[in-house]
């Protein structure tokens, strides 16, 4: 058969092999109701003529654009960016694309942005911690089929997390191990879902042991913000420090190192997330591994599940694991 001069099209395909041009769309988009000699024939000429389905075409016909949205709050963090790579590794496989949006950290900026991308794509993976959960219930049946990252559990959405407060606590129980008595906590951004799992975890170890005193110090949720507390830590008489995350807990390392602190010796420094700079630090950070790669595959099955007409499971929790290192050890004398 000779090929038509040109980029073929639909309508040869159709002509060439003697089939209407609904056959040939239904044969191209994968339906089965087609019957299989027809389609084989439709297939063989397609080849032949060097005929592909436009993906616009595609996604007029099947009303889908095989691609999802996620929302972040801040794609410097690697957490997120684990997050990501599991979740668009995971949606590859099944042929969709992934469409990143950031947030960057304000808030009222995660509403507009769902609803806008939710608009453009098939479903929306949305990781929104300092949403409050009033206005995120009542968002979550507007941008359906959505799952949402690191949230308590919700009644319109599946949900994807990871146990902050369990893995916070095993690392209080860590440092009190070592003769710990006085702890401070750098706390992450006030409203965060996950601070506020943090938080519940710090109140249990209090209650376990009266003897423990930990103290909370306003913080934030990058490097700067861990060097800029250097001093107030200092201040405090805490021998240990419960850091929000890794990229605090390495500016708070930074910091007290050019003041002539000895980690651990002196000061006992905890992160959390294990993001894969926390080994090279000096010392080697103490953190609780966060499985994020696996949270984002987790959270493309849920909606992968709803967008082929499955049932999702409605949440799916990973614990994170204490990894102890070099930064933490036992109380000064």
């Amino acid at each position: 058969m000779a090929k038509t001069p040109g980029r073929a099209t639909i309508t040869d395909v159709a002509r060439h092999a003697e089939v209407s041009l609904s056959t040939v769309s239904r044969v191209m988009n994968g339906n089965a109701t087609v019957d299989p000699a027809l389609a084989e024939r439709v297939r063989r000429t397609a080849a032949e003529l060097g005929y592909a389905a436009s993906p616009l075409a595609r996604s007029l016909v099947l009303g889908r654009t095989q691609t999802v949205a996620v929302v972040v709050p801040d794609l410097a963090n690697p957490t997120f960016q684990d997050i990501l790579r599991g979740l668009s590794r995971a949606a590859a496989a099944d042929g969709y694309h992934v469409l990143i949006a950031d947030t960057a950290e304000q808030v009222a900026e995660e509403r507009v942005l769902a609803v806008d991308t939710r608009r453009r794509t098939d479903g929306l993976v949305l990781c929104a911690p300092r949403m409050d959960a009033a206005e995120l219930a009542s968002l979550l049946p507007d941008l359906a089929p959505v799952v949402v990252v690191n949230r308590a559990p919700q009644d319109a959405a599946p949900v994807a997390a990871a146990d902050y407060r369990t893995a916070l606590t095993e690392l209080v129980e860590h440092l009190y191990a070592l003769g710990h008595r006085r702890l401070v906590f750098l706390a992450g951004v006030v409203g965060s879902a996950s601070n506020a799992s943090r938080l519940e975890a710090l109140a249990v170890a209090r209650a376990a042991h009266p003897d423990l005193t930990i103290d909370e110090l306003a913080c934030g949720v990058d490097f700067d913000s861990g060097a800029s507390v250097a001093d107030a830590v200092l201040d405090s008489g805490a021998s240990g420090v419960l850091a929000f995350n890794d990229l605090v807990a390495m500016g708070l390392l930074s910091a007290v190192g050019d003041r002539g602190i000895r980690v651990p010796e002196q000061l006992s420094v905890a992160g959390f997330d294990d993001i894969p700079f926390a080994r090279y630090t000096t010392p080697p950070l103490t953190t609780a591994a966060v499985p994020a790669a696996e949270l984002g595959a987790d959270a493309w099955a849920a909606l992968h599940a709803q967008l082929s007409g499955g049932t999702p499971v409605a949440a799916t929790t990973r614990t994170p694991a204490l990894v102890i290192r070099t930064s933490t050890g036992p109380a000064p004398h």
